[in-house]
């Protein structure tokens, strides 16, 4: 049986093609309806393909996603349960030549670049409607906007709008809010009421009142708040009034502007002759001693015509729908719907079974509605906070109270704060073993990976990867030897003898140089502090004495810098009242003490790295003549081999 290939997961769809025959002019949206996304917004995106999924759509509403600020790539989104890949292009024009059936573009561009961009669009003869998302378009923009579009008989709607819907068929953005929002307003199926709002906001409010009060949401657009938008409340209902599936038409206008007026002399000469439930919001501002600009830019009345009240007169008077409150609304447009399906002007459908939402993982789990184990625990560090913890102490507290490094290395490694003398202890190993000259094979090594040309985490690692029993490891090793020792009631004399016996060198005792008569600076000082600051330094005490037994024999066999801080460390952990004492046998064998090491001495191989490159020294290759060669020959008589020695 063949693997799964590495896409088997990928939803994949027919490229569609553009339709056989030109729509009708009042319809913008059907089930086919395809889109560009100007602009990189992935939720939108998401949005509008979970929308199509629950709306039982054959292919995705998005074809592609145009971002002029990449290259060409794919951008993974979710059809379903399952992933899709949609193309990312940099161009419009590149974008429209790959996709020949896309007529809708839904424009995210930002105030600033939303005018050169539909500009660009509206030069595709195959775009009908473009959806313009951004506020604050300049109202020249917008009106040039306009101008060109008209010009092109292209559909504008926005800017400054959440975009629009037509149930079972086509969104706009992040119309509708989220998808359970959708489902509750039922907006995956068609219905009878055809809207037109400015706010976006709002429009969520009709599609829960007319799911409420009616069969549902036949289409609703929101053209948007600003003071000169691309259509009109007029524009719309004539399409609904023009389309034989609306059956109600529902405006929702605001003080400031005339439009409704429009709407009003087209009922007046017969041009719409479909019920209309209609209010003007704003009623307020007459509560008020001066004029009131509400939130939306063309939201201001000049004179008395432009008030809410005024126009819901007159609305009223031209015979359409309007409630005396906008808490009346829902009855009204209730009342209104019985009638006409009373009368067969409606007739409701049987209501499908609602569609099972798809939730993406992050979501769920911030509703506690699943629960999974975690592939990784961290018990020391967490940043997903405001700011930064470390062992639960947060950042700004580590440098208030002034902790230092070996504060911070307290709390990151052993999960508590030490006492101050303790991490003072930390930071003197640090300090202690950061170099030890350049002639060490950790140093050499990086020097020679430096001089190599190579970066400085190569030449770093490169010297950190000699450390072990040979270089550096004494630490871990004399930590065990005289620990064990010592929990074993061996005398120093007894100890020595048992090494010896054992044909083992003692972990921590001699050097090369140092002798008793010749002290290591470096000792002498961890000795002091751990006999001016620590509660005990029994272990301390238990090494001098073997260092007594060592040195009688030979002068050298000192305890050094390795052994000292190692013996000093165990009296720490045991002693400092931190840890239980099975807490501290769990450190010393997870290897702490080689980290101190490590950490330590990655100062140095730093320092090695960077006076190299300072010197700008070149590539290294070692002497001939420092090198024995020993090759093997064969003699040419007799066929025997012999080793020639090369010095």
């Amino acid at each position: 049986m063949a693997p799964p290939s590495a896409d088997a997961n990928i939803t994949r769809f027919a490229p569609p093609t553009a339709p056989a025959s030109p729509l009708p002019a009042y319809q913008l949206f059907h089930n086919k309806t395809r889109a560009f996304v100007y602009g990189l917004q992935p939720r939108a995106c998401q949005g509008m393909l979970d929308f199509d999924f629950i709306c039982k759509r054959s292919t995705p509403s998005v074809a592609a996603i145009i971002y002029p600020f990449g290259g060409q790539f794919v951008s993974k989104m979710y059809w379903g349960t399952k992933e899709t890949l949609l193309p990312v292009y940099q161009s419009s024009k590149k974008a429209a030549e790959k996709h020949p059936e896309v007529d809708v573009v839904v424009n995210f561009a930002s105030s600033r670049s939303v005018y050169s961009s539909t500009m660009e669009l509206l030069e595709l003869p195959q775009i009908r409607t473009i959806a313009i998302i951004a506020e604050g378009v300049p109202e020249r923009r917008a009106r040039e906007i306009l101008y060109k579009a008209k010009e092109k008989g292209v559909v504008i709607i926005g800017p400054a709008t959440v975009g629009g819907i037509k149930p079972g068929c086509f969104k706009i953005g992040n119309t509708g809010g989220m998808m359970d929002n959708i489902v509750a307003s039922k907006l995956y199926r068609p219905g009878s009421v055809g809207y037109v709002s400015k706010s976006g906001g709002m429009s969520n409010e009709l599609n829960n009142i007319i799911s409420q009060t009616t069969d549902g949401v036949y289409e609703g657009i929101a053209i948007g708040g600003d003071r000169y938008p691309g259509t009109t409340f007029i524009d719309h209902l004539l399409r609904y009034e023009a389309d034989p599936e609306c059956k109600v038409l529902l405006l929702l206008g605001e003080v400031g502007g005339v439009e409704e007026y429009r709407v009003i002399e087209a009922v007046k000469a017969g041009k719409i002759t479909k019920p209309i439930v209609a209010w003007a919001i704003g009623t307020c501002a007459s509560m008020f001693t001066t004029e009131v600009q509400f939130g939306h830019a063309g939201s201001f009345a000049n004179s008395q015509l432009e008030t809410a009240k005024a126009k819901n007169e007159a609305m009223k008077a031209a015979g359409f729908y309007v409630p005396d409150t906008f808490e009346e609304l829902p009855d009204v447009l209730g009342n209104l719907y019985k009638s006409l399906v009373k009368s067969g002007v409606i007739v409701p459908k049987p209501e499908p079974e609602p569609p099972k939402i798809p939730i993406d993982y992050a979501w769920a789990q911030e509703l506690g509605l699943i629960r999974k184990p975690a592939a990784f625990i961290s018990t020391i560090s967490d940043d997903r906070g405001q700011e930064l913890l470390y062992a639960g102490m947060p950042i700004t507290d580590v440098f208030k109270e002034n902790i230092g490094i070996g504060g911070v290395m307290s709390l990151l490694w052993f999960r508590r704060r030490l006492p101050d003398y303790a991490s003072k202890f930390l930071e003197m190993v640090l300090m202690l073993t950061a170099d030890h000259g350049p002639a060490v094979s950790g140093a050499m090594n990086t020097i020679i990976t430096t001089r190599a040309g190579k970066d400085l985490i190569s030449a770093l690692v490169s010297g950190l990867l000699t450390i072990g029993e040979r270089f550096g490891g004494a630490l871990d090793g004399a930590a065990q030897e005289f620990t064990n020792a010592f929990d074993k009631g061996l005398s120093p004399r007894q100890f020595v003898d048992t090494m010896r016996k054992q044909n083992k060198l003692i972990p921590g005792i001699g050097h090369k140089i140092k002798s008793r008569n010749n002290p290591d600076m470096r000792v002498e000082l961890v000795k002091e502090f751990a006999r001016n600051n620590f509660p005990t330094t029994k272990l301390l005490d238990y090494a001098l004495a073997v260092e007594s037994v060592t040195t009688s024999k030979k002068d050298n066999l000192i305890l050094n810098v390795d052994g000292c801080v190692a013996v000093c460390f165990i009296d720490l952990i045991r002693h400092c009242g931190a840890f239980t004492p099975e807490e501290a046998e769990d450190y010393l064998k997870m290897g702490v003490l080689n980290g101190l090491f490590v950490l330590g001495r990655s100062i140095g191989l730093i320092a090695h790295y960077l006076d190299q490159k300072r010197l700008r020294t070149g590539l290294y290759r070692h002497p001939w003549d420092d090198i024995t060669y020993l090759l093997p020959s064969v003699d040419s008589l007799g066929g025997t081999s012999r080793v020639e020695v090369t010095v």
